[in-house]
Formats: C-alpha cells, structure tokens, sequence
C-alpha cells in the first residue's frame, strides 16, 4: 500500500513538473502575469488546473504501468 501512495506521488510530481515546464515554454506563466485585472483568477484557475492534469496522468500511468510489472 505504502509504496504505491509513493510511486504515485513522486510521479504525480514529475507529471504537475512537466506540465509546468510546458505551460512556461509556450509562454503561459508571462501571458498570466501580463493579463490584468480579474481575468488573472480566470488565469490563474486554468494554469493550476493544467498543471494538476499533468500531475494526475503521471501518477495514474506510473500506477498502471506499476501494476503490470508486479504482475
């Protein structure tokens, strides 16, 4: 049980880290910050939730693929 919470949350890491690191690449963190007024919680809303996406499919890959190599 243990070790799977953990494959999960270090890959759920990884994954929100590269969603990250796309979104910044595409410029997104600098369209956030030069977006004024309200629309920065709009904004603000759509990144965490991208990145949170990110995070949520590596760590369901990383469960998947775990669970076909114990088996």
């Amino acid at each position: 049980m243990w070790s799977t919470v953990k494959v999960f949350l270090w890959w759920f890491i990884v994954g929100a880290t590269m969603a990250l690191a796309v979104i910044m690449l595409q410029g997104g963190i600098r369209e956030a910050i030069q977006t004024p007024g309200s629309v920065w919680g709009i904004k603000l809303v759509e990144l965490l939730t991208t990145i949170l996406g990110g995070g949520l499919l590596g760590g369901c890959v990383a469960l998947i693929l775990d669970r076909i190599k114990k088996s």
